[in-house]
């Protein structure tokens, strides 16, 4: 019997619980868009830094990459996402199970606070935003990315179109809807948590895929929006949707090794002095 249809993206915890389903689904992606981020928001080494929802810990392990003395703590509500990040940490960062909303840590404690491809997924985005400008110092970087899943994140709107053709109340759930998604958004967010010298930046990377299977497989494990609405769709429905994007990504063409890019909006601001 498949699984009960998915609600409006970023509304539940339960969109995430799998953190090795996680990896071979999303975690490809975040693990290539880390580094990138890193450099955006500027970590330098001796730096404190914290990631807010941190996952299964890419942006934490590549901040730590950045020096010997950068301090990386990482937070997520995900304990089954804490533990895997722990075990794979090796030292380079602690991790903790923790809420964007009530991030457990005193005023002005780190030099940046980063969240990466997290942010969407949180209920009252704008109280997240307001901790993690709280944890930073006066003079801090708080830095955020969201997939552009509306035009520039291509294995995710792939996906949804086809899912559409299949099951038009796909569309209800198309991860396109998604708050700060689309550019200007973010940068709005840092004008309105009161942020100075903001700027926003398209991240653009692209992934291989060995085949087919290795795109589609990882979808029928219910990880995220995309997995939970593959999960919900009958057996039939599911065939119907895995050769549409055959046809999509494939042509008439047989089973091929491909490429697929990805853009994310990535935003950063500093935190101003307390007489502001």
């Amino acid at each position: 019997m498949p699984t009960p249809p998915p609600g409006p993206p970023g509304q539940t915890d339960a969109l995430f619980t799998a953190s090795r389903a996680y990896e071979r689904f999303m975690g490809r992606w975040s693990r290539r868009l880390a580094p990138s981020f890193v450099a955006f928001a500027g970590v330098s080494d001796g730096d404190a830094v914290l990631d807010v929802g941190c996952g299964t810990g890419a942006l934490s392990f590549a901040a730590a990459a950045v020096g010997a003395r950068v301090r990386v703590e990482g937070v997520d509500r995900s304990a089954a996402y804490v533990q895997a990040a722990e075990q794979a940490a090796g030292g380079r960062a602690r991790f903790r199970v923790g809420d964007a909303l009530r991030l457990d840590a005193p005023a002005a404690a780190f030099d940046r606070t980063l969240s990466l491809l997290a942010l969407n997924f949180v209920p009252d985005r704008e109280r997240a935003v307001g901790e993690m400008c709280r944890v930073t110092r006066p003079g801090g970087v708080v830095a955020a990315a969201v997939w552009d899943y509306g035009e520039g994140m291509a294995m995710l709107r792939r996906f949804w179109d086809a899912a559409a053709q299949v099951d038009p109340g796909a569309r209800d759930r198309d991860e396109a809807a998604m708050p700060f998604c689309r550019s200007g958004e973010l940068t709005e967010a840092w004008r309105r948590a009161g942020l100075e010298a903001i700027v926003e930046r398209p991240l653009v990377i692209e992934t291989a895929f060995a085949g087919f299977d290795d795109y589609w497989r990882p979808f029928l494990e219910g990880e995220g929006p995309a997995g939970r609405q593959a999960a919900a769709m009958s057996p039939a429905a599911r065939r119907a949707l895995a050769d549409a994007l055959r046809r999509t990504l494939l042509g008439d063409g047989p089973d091929r090794a491909f490429t697929l890019p990805a853009r994310a909006w990535a935003v950063r601001g500093v935190v101003p002095p307390p007489d502001r």
